[in-house]
Formats: C-alpha cells, structure tokens, sequence
C-alpha cells in the first residue's frame, strides 16, 4: 500500500540521492560536533591560563583532540561522495572504515594520556588553584561532550556509520574525564590532594572499556561483519518473492555506511531468460524494500537442478536437505 500511494523508483539515481542524503547527515553532525567541541575547549582553555589547572589543561587537550577527530571522518565522507571508478569499482566508501581506524588510535592515544596524567600527578600531588572556575569549567566540558556524544551518536546509527558512532563514543569518553576534573578538584578542595589523580585512574579504565567497544565496532565494520538479523530479514524477504524456489548464497557488506548485497536465487528450471530476469528484478526491489540502507544488490538466477544434480550455488544444507 505504501508504494502504491506513494510511488518511488529503484532507479541508480534514486540510490545515490539517498547515498548523498546520508552522507551530507553525516557532514552536518561533524561540523555541528566540531564548532560545540571548539567553544568547550576555548571556554576551558581560558580557565586553564587563570587557575593554571593540570587536570583542567589535560581535559582541554582531549577536548581539542576530540574536535580535531572530525577531519578524517570529514574528508572520508567527501571522499564517499566520489563516483566509483574503473579503479575503485566500488567508490571510495572504505574511506569511511580507515577514518573510523584513525579514530580508535586517537581514542586510545588519549586514554594513554589520561593514564600517564593521572600517574604523574599520583606521584608529584599539586594543589588546584580556583577551584570554583575550575569546577564550572569541567561540568561545561562534561555538558559539552556528552551533547555531541548522544548527537553523533545517533545520527551516526540513523546512516550506518560505524566511524561516527565511534567518534561519539570518543566525545563520551571526554565528557567522562571532565567528570573527573570536577571530582578531583571537589576532592582538593577539602584537602584531599591525591583525589585528582586516583579519581584520573578511574576514568582512565573507563576510557579503556569505551575503546573496546569502539575498537570492535570498527574492526567487525573492517571485516565486512554485518548483523545476523539482517541476513535473516533479507532471506525471508526473498523467500517471499514469487517465482523464487530458494535461497543460495546470500552476502552482506557494508562500504562505508552504504550495504550491498549479492544473492543467488532458485527460479523453475524451464523458466524462460525474460523471466528469470524478472523474478531477480522482483527480488532486487524485496531487498531493498526489507534491509535498511541497502543501496545495491547483485541478484543472479539459478535454475532449479533437475532429480539427482546438485546446485553448486546452494549451501550444503540444501544439498543435504534435497
């Protein structure tokens, strides 16, 4: 019914409109995320020149990096603008993987430096001066990260973007060790001149935990890993088609945050090539219609073998099963 009331095509053109949409979503999350993460950390900053505040510089830092992080994932959704090539015959999608891998580096190169910080400031305490400036300056840095955290965040899940998602995890992470800025400088303030770093540690394993999860999301995305669900929901939406006898081999993976599918799909042994065409077009439109951002998908016909032949394009389990 809905395509009925309102008509869409699956033409090339359509698929690349909605591949630019979500890329442009992108773009519009990293510029938004790097001019709030720009003005915590100048906020910051300031405080830092007035209060001379360690902890306080070392949260500006990771602040800075945070923001700085939007490059690569800015210039790996430009790239994924570009037409495929005779060279890159699947465009240039993979660049958006390689940023998300820039990312997890940067993330743990800061939870190397909150570590190395917080042991520093274990082994030589130094009392925080402003505390009150120093305080409001952490809870802004907090505020500011978590905001472009859960921003990122969702639009990257919106697109399928495993690089943004894990940017945001990265913005998290500094929102965390504002936290600790502020639980440190609470600490000093009633004397407790080892707070700030033992608190710092604690953070450090938080960032830890959070680099895990970014480390796997990227390198599942590396490997062409694609959720179970959507090779079940692809199936069924196949299964579905008329004409389709079968389901061979069927393949997910994700360029950048676009997926494409390849398929081969078991049509009557006397069908004719015109119709053979037209259950694998049927079943191209299914797939689209059922995965989520699928944009392409290679559908082949196999003719259903006759009593006693094997399809070499069918699972061994329907070679068991027949």
């Amino acid at each position: 019914m809905a395509h009925l009331l309102a008509p869409h095509s699956h033409e090339t053109a359509d698929k690349v409109d909605s591949a630019l949409e979500s890329s442009a979503r992108g773009m519009r999350a990293l510029w938004v995320s790097l001019v709030v993460l720009g003005v915590t950390a100048l906020a910051q900053a300031v405080v830092v020149v007035l209060s001379g505040s360690v902890a306080l510089l070392g949260d500006t830092v990771h602040n800075t990096a945070d923001a700085l992080t939007a490059l690569p994932l800015g210039i790996a959704f430009v790239l994924g603008r570009r037409a495929a090539t005779r060279r890159f015959t699947y465009g240039y999608g993979r660049a958006e993987d390689l940023a998300g891998l820039v990312i997890v580096l940067t993330i743990a190169a800061s939870a190397a430096f909150a570590g190395w910080t917080a042991v520093d400031r274990l082994l030589d305490p130094r009392p925080v001066q402003h505390v009150p400036a120093v305080a409001v300056a952490a809870l802004v840095g907090f505020a500011g990260n978590e905001w472009v955290a859960r921003y990122r965040i969702r639009v990257g899940r919106s697109i399928g973007s495993a690089a943004l998602v894990a940017d945001g995890l990265h913005a998290r992470t500094d929102g965390f060790t504002s936290l600790a800025v502020l639980l440190g400088a609470g600490g000093s303030a009633l004397g407790w001149h080892l707070a700030d770093p033992v608190v710092g540690l604690a953070i450090t394993a938080a960032i830890a935990l959070v680099l895990r999860d970014a480390a796997r999301e990227v390198f599942r995305r590396v490997m062409d890993a694609v959720d179970p669900a959507l090779v079940d929901r692809a199936e069924r939406a196949l299964t579905e088609v008329p004409g389709v006898r079968g389901v061979g081999e069927l393949r997910l993976r994700w360029i950048g945050h676009r997926l494409r599918a390849e398929v081969a799909v078991v049509v009557d042994g006397d069908a004719t090539v015109r119709e053979a065409h037209r259950i694998a077009v049927d079943a191209e439109h299914a797939l689209l219609h059922a995965v989520p951002r699928l944009t392409a998908a290679l559908v082949h016909a196999d003719p259903e073998p006759a009593p006693g032949e094997s399809d070499p394009h069918l699972p061994l389990a329907h070679h068991v099963a027949a």
